[in-house]
């Protein structure tokens, strides 16, 4: 079993330059990971896909970032996180590169599988990360670690600008080389974390054998932060392919218009994560949760009210009303709403290494393996709905479901700890009598 080793003052300078050298490179992958974003809506286009196989194709790499999280996780734990996260870099840079060469519906999902590899990418860095700093900084520091889903902001920011100058291939060929560059300076700038280092100078025990890696997921506590994190991390990832699609749709941008606008939702949703680290651990994570959960429960449900038109049958006669919520008001509420999920994603994590501190990789990876899948299934499903309602706001009809879910099994769990604990109370005090 391996443990958080306390940072020494010998080793503060490697805690930064691991802190921000994963951080970096997480936003790269993340980057990659959410390219379909912007490219998708051209390939769309092009190949005549409809909502469903449109929302499937964006959410492919999702599928894969997911699938491979808990095993990048474990083998992280097991041989460090400077190896497996080169490595991971390294691989999803040569399927970015070959999706540029993709021309039917069929190649470019299979390319899609190879580029969700970079979405794998964080359950190295939380891994990898942690084991640099003690329990009472982890929060802070898995917080800063996660700001790199600014790395979908910059995907929105620049694609479409290299998309309509030299088309979606060339977004793809760049995105590939600025894998490998950061692969290549990840390896060269940072170095194994203390566990690593302690179990190679045979200071500590040997990695556990690799079926004793998944005992911790039979606690359902463990399984309830995966939901968790499937509205705060899957909501956000599928928020963030769906809504330059969205913008679109709805309120007829232009493809880089909407890409900004798109971006002004993951900002917000990316960098104040450092913020939700800093607040769960001064205040508790289960309090910002319970703020998470409610501000998300009153923005989604203000999201999901259709454009609609209402006839009362007056004194006079009838009276019309019309109502739709605007593109400022749009982009303000979705803002209020990445900021929540910004900081339930940290304070999801903050729970992990308190809880699971020897089993950072293999808890860390199925959390954000359900997580990923969030951005996996939902992006499909709102393509669904799209074409089973024909109501655009959908969308965030089933975000609110997942929220209010996500809330009533909250405050469901805590207060059956609530009643057990002050069950035991009273047989602690007499046996202490």
């Amino acid at each position: 079993m391996t443990a958080n080793l306390p940072a020494a003052p010998s080793q503060d300078n490697a805690s930064r330059q691991a802190l921000m050298m994963s951080t970096i490179a997480f936003t790269v992958c993340f980057a990659v990971w959410t390219i379909f974003s912007i490219i998708g809506i051209r390939i769309k286009t092009e190949l005549g896909l409809n909502e469903t196989e449109f929302g499937l194709l964006v959410g492919t790499p999702i599928l894969t970032g997911s699938l491979v999280r808990m095993l990048l996780g474990i083998w992280t734990d097991r041989f460090g996180g400077r190896l497996v996260y080169t490595a991971t870099m390294l691989a999803a840079a040569v399927a970015t590169f070959l999706l540029a060469f993709a021309h039917t519906y069929g190649q470019m999902l299979i390319a899609a599988l190879g580029v969700g590899l970079a979405g794998g990418s964080f359950a190295v860095g939380v891994a990898y990360v942690s084991r640099f700093f003690p329990a009472g900084k982890q929060g802070t520091a898995l917080g800063i670690f996660g700001v790199g889903n600014v790395g979908a902001a910059v995907t929105k920011f620049l694609a479409p600008f290299v998309l309509l100058s030299w088309g979606w291939q060339s977004v793809a060929l760049i995105w590939a080389a600025a894998l490998v560059v950061m692969a290549v300076v990840f390896w060269f700038t940072t170095g194994d974390d203390p566990v690593i280092r302690e179990r190679r100078a045979g200071k500590a025990a040997p990695a556990r054998k690799f079926w004793e890696e998944f005992a911790p997921l039979k606690n359902v506590q463990v399984w309830r932060f995966a939901f968790y994190y499937f509205f705060g991390f899957g909501g956000f990832v599928a928020l963030s392919l769906w809504l330059p699609r969205y913008l679109i749709g709805v309120y007829g941008f232009g493809i880089a218009t909407a890409g900004m606008i798109g971006a002004a939702y993951s900002i917000p949703a990316s960098v104040f994560r450092a913020y939700g680290g800093v607040l769960s651990d001064r205040i508790g994570a289960r309090t910002v949760l319970y703020w998470t959960f409610a501000v998300s429960s009153v923005a989604t449900l203000i999201l999901s009210l259709p454009p609609t038109d209402y006839i009362v049958h007056g004194i006079t006669g009838p009276i019309a009303f019309h109502f739709a919520i605007g593109p400022v008001a749009f982009i303000a509420v979705a803002s209020v709403l990445g900021f929540f999920m910004s900081l339930g994603k940290a304070a999801v994590y903050k729970h992990i290494p308190a809880y699971y501190p020897g089993s950072v990789g293999a808890v860390g990876g199925v959390v954000g393996m359900i997580g990923g899948l969030g951005g996996f299934v939902l992006p499909i499903a709102f393509g669904a709905l799209n074409d089973l309602t024909g109501v655009w706001s959908s969308c965030f009809m089933l975000l609110f479901v997942i929220v209010v879910a996500c809330f009533a099994w909250m405050q469901f769990s805590i207060r059956r700890m609530e009643r057990a604990a002050s069950a035991e109370a009273p047989a602690l005090s007499y046996a202490a009598e």
